[in-house]
Formats: structure tokens, C-alpha cells, sequence
């Protein structure tokens, strides 16, 4: 091997071994760092719905198209509606990390932290309204006109929602402000599909649906010949009693313009749907979640301005930190010039890695220090065999031909020593030491 090259291979390997505790020691902060901040999101999530062909199911196939596009897989989880989808996240055996919530879910939610202990869950913020539908059979409406208070309906047949789904939670609250007892009607508990066709049938006076304005079966009641849509003339009042109710308003011909359908703005109560998840859900996935709920539900529909949805606003569980960010600041400024994935890296990391660099930087002042010597020492170690020879000469206890003898092997050794070129002048300083002491040998 030419002496340059071994001479340079030489000096990296110093500095490595100079260097390399301290490379390790980087290393090992940032892996300590990577595995306490967690910054890459699991690759699966599961996402509770709602029943099929349901407004829940369908936005959760946006959520899951919306997110294939960064890597991440949404198993969509078919469920009754909202109070499953509370069950089920409150359940720890069932992996659930995302579900649809409706509003007025916060006692159920209650319910289950008593009954399973308490398990933190954070919005994602309000979606969009879904109005309470109360369909009612023309032929009830008698001489004074159609019903105009829930206290009207006592006797009647009412499909009030299916167990499981928040529909029939939220009715027991309407009828407690009415002061109505559940058994002031015949009350049942089926599917909105066979509750639509027992409406249809006769066999029902009147049903319940908590449904956004999308659904398949709200759209063909609203334009079906004898059904009729009770108006809550008390909306406001309502809205005042129950923070998660508002007011709105199905404006005239907005289901069908050209039979004005419906004939008059008919003014509705509306509970608000959030979005809830673990409160230790990954934050990088609370906040591709949000983002995709701006995407999905920011545009005008028949209750909404564009723009109004996903909101802050009327949320019964505390907003996820990300979420209130999102809502605040809009996307974070990496993700505007960087993929996902890395500018999520950055953003949970650059704190650590600040305070790694203040750390490692005054540190690293040790290695150009400890490199010098290390390629001294090289040199400086044969000096003690040179000491040693000077004094044997100085006490006469070794004759001086043998004495010459250990000189001419100690400058054939310094001769091999390999040094960087920036060091040559303690070697070079060595062998005219060694010189020295012979030449002292010989005049003595």
C-alpha cells in the first residue's frame, strides 16, 4: 500500500475512534428522542360509522380515500350510529380510534366512564348539522292543523330511532323539556328502513330520523305524498336549553325547485355531529383527520354556508390540541412545501433536535483536542525508550556499542511511524532527538 494512503487511512481511523463516542452518544439521544416523541403514525386506523347506505358510512369511505393518499389504511367499522360508536371507543378490547359522535352524547359518554372507568376522548371538531326529521302521516294532522309541540303526538305510534344509534338518547331529552314520559306514545325501536316502511305502511303514525340532509330516506320522505315534516316552531327555545342544539332552517323549493318542495321554510332543530377520538390517538393522525374533515365537509349544503364546517364550535368533548391548531392557523407551515411525512418528522422532532445540537456542540470542542493527541502520542511514546538510553549512557550500566545497537532500532521503528502530514514535525523532531543522544554516545 503506497504511504499515502495507508497514512490517510490511518488518519480517518483516529478520528473515528476520536469521534466516535461521541457519534454514538448522538445517536443515542436521537433514538431516544424518536422513541418518546413517536413522530411516524401507525400505517392502520380503524374508524367507527354508522349503519350502511347511512350519511356516517358513506363520509367514512371520504375519510378512508382522503387518507389512502399518505400511506394510511382507514378500516371502516359498520356500527348502529353514535352511541355504539361511544361504546366502542370507551371499550379498550375493541381497537377503535376515530367514530362519529352526535350531539347530545355527552351523558351517554358519562354513563359509559362510570360503568367502564374513564376513558379521555378529544373532538376533532363539529361536522355538520344533522336536523332532527320528525316525520308524521297527513292523515294525523286534525282540524286545528298539523301538530306544532311534541306534546301533541301522546298516543301516538313513534319510531324513535334504533338502540345503539344517538336518536332515541336525544328524544328522551326533547321530551323531558316537554314534560312527557316515555309511555305518553307507543314507542319503538327499529332501523330507519323498516321504520320508513311501517310509516308507509300505516302501521306507524309517525318516526324519528337524526340524519344530515344527504340521507337517501330524508330526501325521498321530504317529497313522498302523505308524509308530512313537523315544524319546530320552538327551535330557539330548544337551542337555548341544549348548548349542542341549533336552530336552522329548510328553506322553501330546496328539495325540489321545481315542485316547491318543501312549500315554506320550515324551521328545524339540529344537533351538531363531531368527530371524537382517544385522547392517545397519534397526533400526527388527529391531524391528517382534521384536515381531511376540512376537505370533506367545508362546502355549502342545504343547512350550511361553505366554510362553516368542520368548526370548533359546539363540541361536547375537549378539541384535540392539533385540531384547536388546525382551526386556529391552518395546516402547519412544513406541510405547505414538504410531503407529509417529513415535514411531520420535523415538526415533532426539531425541538430535540435543538436541544441535542446545544448539547453536542460544546461538547464536540473536546474532539480536536483529543485528536492531536492521540496522533502525538504516536510519536511521544517511543520518547520514554529514548529517555531510558540516555540514562544508561549517564550511569554506565550498559556498554555503549549496545547502547548504539538500541538507538539504530528505535529510529528504524520511528521510520514506519505514519503521521498526518500536519504532524510530521514531531517526527521529524524525534529522529533528530534520537541523532542527538548518538551523537553524545559516541563523543562520550
Amino acid at each position: 500500500m503506497p504511504r499515502v494512503v495507508r497514512e490517510t487511512l490511518l488518519s480517518v481511523r483516529d478520528l473515528m475512534a476520536t469521534m466516535g463516542p461521541f457519534l454514538l452518544l448522538v445517536v443515542a439521544a436521537l433514538a431516544a428522542a424518536w422513541w418518546w416523541l413517536d413522530p411516524t403514525p401507525p400505517r392502520r386506523v380503524v374508524l367507527a360509522t354508522g349503519p350502511e347506505d347511512s350519511p356516517y358510512a358513506e363520509f367514512g369511505k371520504r375519510y378512508a380515500a382522503e387518507l389512502k393518499g399518505y400511506g394510511i389504511e382507514v378500516q371502516l367499522r359498520p356500527t348502529r350510529g353514535s352511541g355504539e360508536n361511544l361504546l366502542l371507543l370507551h371499550d379498550t378490547n375493541n381497537k377503535v380510534d376515530f367514530g362519529f359522535v352526535q350531539g347530545g352524547s355527552s351523558e351517554f359518554a358519562a354513563k359509559l366512564d362510570a360503568r367502564h372507568g374513564e376513558t379521555p376522548l378529544v373532538s376533532l371538531g363539529s361536522l355538520f348539522y344533522e336536523p332532527v326529521w320528525l316525520f308524521f302521516r297527513a292523515g294525523k294532522a286534525k282540524a286545528g292543523g298539523p301538530p306544532r309541540q311534541l306534546a301533541q303526538l301522546k298516543g301516538w305510534r313513534v319510531n324513535v330511532g334504533a338502540l345503539g344509534s344517538g336518536a332515541p338518547g336525544l328524544m328522551n331529552r326533547l321530551l323531558a323539556a316537554n314534560l312527557m314520559e316515555r309511555d305518553d306514545f307507543v314507542r319503538s325501536s327499529d332501523a330507519d328502513t323498516p321504520a320508513v316502511q311501517k310509516l308507509l305502511a300505516g302501521e306507524l303514525d309517525a318516526m324519528v330520523l337524526v340524519s344530515a340532509p344527504e340521507a337517501p330516506l330524508v330526501q325521498m320522505l321530504l317529497q313522498t305524498p302523505g308524509i308530512r315534516l313537523f315544524e319546530f316552531t320552538q327551535a330557539e327555545a330548544y337551542a337555548r336549553r341544549y348548548p349542542f342544539i341549533s336552530p336552522v332552517l329548510l328553506p322553501r323549493g330546496v328539495t325540489d325547485l321545481a315542485r316547491d318542495v318543501p312549500p315554506r321554510d320550515e324551521p328545524l332543530i339540529a344537533t351538531t355531529t363531531s368527530l371524537v377520538a382517544r385522547e392517545d390517538t397519534h397526533p400526527a393522525l388527529v391531524q391528517l383527520f382534521t384536515q381531511a374533515a376540512a376537505r370533506i365537509h367545508g362546502r355549502a349544503n342545504w343547512m350550511a354556508r361553505a366554510g362553516q364546517f368542520p368548526s370548533a364550535a359546539r363540541t361536547e368533548f375537549p378539541l384535540a390540541d392539533e385540531a384547536a391548531h388546525y382551526y386556529r392557523n391552518g395546516p402547519p407551515l412544513l406541510q405547505r412545501y414538504l410531503p407529509f411525512w417529513l415535514a411531520n418528522v420535523i415538526d415533532r422532532m426539531w425541538v430535540a433536535l435543538i436541544s441535542i445540537i446545544a448539547i453536542v456542540i460544546p461538547v464536540s470542542r473536546v474532539v480536536p483536542p483529543l485528536y492531536r493527541l492521540r496522533i502525538r502520542r504516536r510519536v511521544y511514546r517511543w520518547y520514554r525508550n529514548l529517555r531510558r538510553i540516555e540514562d544508561q549512557a549517564a550511569d554506565g550500566s550498559v556498554p555503549a556499542k549496545d547502547l548504539l545497537a538500541d538507538l539504530d532500532k528505535l529510529e528504524a521503528r520511528a521510520a514506519h511511524i505514519a503521521v498526518p502530514l500536519a504532524y510530521t514535525e514531531e517526527l521529524y523532531a524525534l529522529r533528530q532527538h534520537i541523532g542527538l543522544v548518538r551523537a553524545r554516545l559516541r563523543s562520550g
